[in-house]
């Protein structure tokens, strides 16, 4: 039988995961080439053979995703395959409509045919946008957990923007391994939490690699979602969290709107920042596409370490980079922190960037009058800290979930957002987990 000739549309992660899952050993396919979008210097570099498999042996070349039409045509290419997250609706249908216009077929991979069975208990963390507080979603759950007196291991959706064959099977249990890692800022924001909580976070390329790692060391696996991507495992307990300073998202976006649909419980999360009937939306939603689920009303209550340091004062707000640049808001933790204790002005950083971080508000521009935690290379970090010390301000509010007073140096006072999941009194996910047992 004739091979089907293969694009994969990615951004160095579900591609890569789909592939490993469903293409590398399906004799039925060919893969000629991934494309990447989103994240920087991706692009014109090789999914290694080491991880491709035999029916790959010089591996797979990533190209950049305006060449798709080019590819195409050029490769005869027969199907092409849409594998990133966060996205709304009409631009994933604007990418069928172009790999359609161009003579391929057009294919998004569901959990049946990606999802790989655990042998332990599985719980995950997933959201309908980025930014709508998973974070402090799994860290809640996770102490819950070791109040049970379980052992865990959290796996985090993938960020391997490095050498992909080191990072096929990676293990942080210190701040020390993701310095040896060269991990990037997105990645330490991800992973210090978890650590300073003392729990190990597995991530890397190979989610089944990982995953036969992780078990050895838990009784139950917590997948610690990324964007609003659909978990990579089957899981025994689904959690989503919603975001009503976003409503309607969860159904208009993709593949978000997935897990709105799975899950088992959806956290409407920021009920004491968001207007009233922004929630009451999202209820009505709930009732018309999961209205099985069980749903627990939260806040995620901030806190900063020096108040007085943003009271009257001209600040800079750094926020963590993806919520605002894919994941469209235009503030955070940060911007709420600053507002509420007082800040003089809220001094915008444009006129103050430099490098990639000014590339980053041309192709994001609704940033505005805030910065994102950029920092996907050695370079992009410097950008970073020159951006921030280039600007003439008083003092520098952090809504980033890492201290990035550790990786940068800043030379003006930095006050510290922190941000932690309050349920109140509903024990619905408490009772949910211990179910699993």
């Amino acid at each position: 039988m004739e091979q089907r000739k293969v694009i994969i549309m990615g951004a160095a992660g579900r591609d890569f995961h789909n592939f490993n899952t469903f293409f590398r050993d399906n004799e039925k396919y060919k893969v000629f080439g991934f494309t990447a979008t989103q994240i920087p210097d991706i692009a014109d570099r090789k999914y290694p053979k080491e991880l491709a498999g035999k029916s790959y042996p010089e591996g797979i070349p990533i190209y950049q995703e305006e060449e798709l039409p080019h590819l195409i045509e050029e490769k005869s290419i027969d199907l092409v395959v849409f594998s990133y997250s966060d996205v709304t609706h009409q631009y994933v249908m604007d990418r069928a409509s172009m790999v359609n216009a161009a003579g391929a077929d057009f294919m998004l991979l569901g959990t049946k045919s990606t999802q790989i069975k655990s042998r332990k208990p599985l719980i995950s963390i997933c959201a309908v946008r980025t930014g709508s507080g998973k974070s402090q979603t799994t860290r809640y759950v996770a102490g819950v957990l070791k109040g049970m007196g379980k052992d865990i291991s959290i796996i985090r959706h993938p960020m391997p923007y490095g050498d992909l064959v080191e990072q096929r099977m990676q293990k942080f249990t210190s701040l020390k391994d993701m310095e040896e890692a060269e991990c990037t800022i997105e990645e330490m924001e991800e992973y210090e939490p978890h650590i300073d909580m003392g729990n190990t976070v597995f991530a890397g390329v190979d989610y089944e690699m990982i995953l036969r790692e992780a078990e050895k060391e838990a009784d139950v696996i917590l997948w610690d979602g990324g964007n609003n991507d659909f978990s990579f495992y089957t899981s025994n307990l689904n959690i989503v969290v919603v975001d009503p300073h976003r409503p309607g998202h969860e159904i208009t976006y993709y593949p978000g709107e997935i897990n709105f649909r799975m899950a088992d419980i959806l956290v409407i999360n920021k009920v004491d920042t968001a207007p009233r009937e922004n929630v009451e939306e999202i209820k009505r939603n709930i009732k018309k596409y999961n209205p099985d689920a069980n749903v627990v009303m939260a806040a995620s209550p901030i806190s900063v370490n020096n108040p007085e340091g943003i009271k009257g004062k001209r600040v800079l707000v750094v926020e963590d980079g993806p919520t605002l640049t894919h994941g469209g808001m235009s503030y955070g933790a940060g911007y709420v922190a600053a507002v509420k204790y007082g800040a003089k002005d809220i001094v915008d950083p444009r006129p103050s960037a430099v490098g990639s971080i000014k590339e980053t508000y041309r192709k994001y521009p609704t940033t505005g009058a805030l910065l994102p935690a950029m920092g996907y290379g050695k370079t992009q970090i410097e950008e970073l800290e020159k951006t921030i010390n280039n600007s003439d301000v008083e003092a520098v509010v952090i809504g980033t979930p890492i201290d990035l007073g550790k990786l940068i140096k800043i030379d003006k006072p930095a006050i510290r957002v922190t941000y932690e999941l309050d349920v109140g009194d509903d024990d619905t996910i408490k009772e949910a987990i211990k179910g699993l047992f």
